[in-house]
């Protein structure tokens, strides 16, 4: 009988390669179920991020503090999308970015080794993490060239249309930084937009 906080997961996986339940429970037994509290981190900058983490329940953020103190989001992760610091988590390197918990929230947890272990075991689960790798580049890709070529209100509305669930889970100067506008410019186009 499957958990149901791993239910999330698996249907994430089987969403993008097909399993048998011996292949999927073994894939799900190497993750680890993890409750964090709202404001709690699960990466932070001067150590090493030991795990992926995919979102039961919950939404996350990360970002970075550049030298005048000011702090740029990096991304959000809500429910059935994954987050930590990649190049720390792929490289065993110290992490350069936060992740914490703007919600209550309930993770499952992947170490480096076990993944690397279940790509060794299975072509199926390496097909599995190629396709989420390559799904999360195109996505970073996508968001860079919107955020350079873009108007911040195209940028805004946007936002507003492909992820309608995150923004009143946010804090506004959060999705202000990661839309690459001023909060206060970002009230703004708010209020534009609700007195239209």
């Amino acid at each position: 009988m499957l958990n149901q906080d791993f239910e999330p997961l698996a249907s994430h996986i089987l969403q993008r390669v097909p399993l048998t339940v011996d292949e999927l429970n073994f894939m799900l037994s190497q993750f680890k179920l993890t409750r964090v509290k709202k404001r709690q981190f699960i990466v932070q900058p001067g150590f090493t991020a030991n795990y992926r983490n995919f979102v039961c329940a919950g939404a996350f953020r990360a970002y970075v503090v550049i030298d005048n103190g000011e702090d740029h989001t990096i991304q959000f992760a809500i429910e059935d999308w994954w987050i930590t610091d990649y190049n720390s988590y792929y490289n065993a390197e110290q992490a350069t970015m936060f992740v914490i918990a703007l919600e209550d929230s309930i993770i499952l947890q992947l170490s480096r080794e076990n993944e690397d272990m279940l790509k060794q075991a299975n072509h199926k689960y390496e097909t599995f993490f190629r396709i989420s790798a390559e799904r999360a580049q195109a996505f970073h890709f996508r968001q860079l060239i919107t955020n350079l070529t873009q108007t911040a209100e195209f940028r805004y509305e946007s936002f507003l249309h492909k992820y309608p669930k995150i923004v009143n889970r946010v804090p506004q100067y959060a999705l202000a930084s990661y839309l690459g506008m001023t909060t206060e410019y970002l009230s703004k186009l708010r209020n534009k937009r609700a007195t239209k």
